[in-house]
């Protein structure tokens, strides 16, 4: 049990963190480059939404797995790097939510509306917000392997 916890964790992780890599430093850049705001701003749109739907389900794998895991030491057993990468995963959860029920809802007005310029404020604020969930990523990773 305790294998297939881990591999589901982490399997959940790679989902959000190589999602959120990719369409920050792959999928923008690149159609940035290459289409106009009319063009892009759908194209974005529709990528976040259908990477959104396989967000969620990783967030709740990773409660699920993260606390069973937690529990099954005991927290006060549990290893300092543990007690950090949850914590931080609860404000990327937090994060993650605000992005979603903020700034993508509006995103999904403004293309809906053919609002170019209030789209494009849209991307470049959940770009910003998906960075800083990289970085607690990276941390969370780093307090797992360097604090246990």
């Amino acid at each position: 049990m305790s294998a297939l916890m881990k591999f589901l964790h982490i399997a959940a992780a790679i989902t959000w963190l190589g999602g959120a890599g990719f369409m920050l430093f792959a999928l923008r850049a690149a159609a940035a480059e290459q289409l106009a705001p009319p063009q892009r701003l759908p194209l974005i749109t529709q990528v976040l939404r259908r990477f959104f739907a396989m967000v969620w389900p990783a967030i709740a794998i990773l409660l699920v797995t993260g606390l069973a895991m937690l529990l099954r030491v005991g927290m006060k057993n549990a290893p300092m790097g543990w007690h950090l990468m949850f914590g931080i995963g609860l404000l990327m959860f937090a994060l993650f939510g605000h992005l979603y029920f903020g700034p993508f809802r509006r995103l999904k007005l403004a293309v809906t509306a053919s609002d170019w310029p209030e789209g494009g404020r849209r991307v470049g604020q959940i770009a910003s917000l998906a960075m800083v969930n990289l970085v607690l990523g990276a941390l969370a990773i780093a307090a797992v392997i360097f604090l246990v």
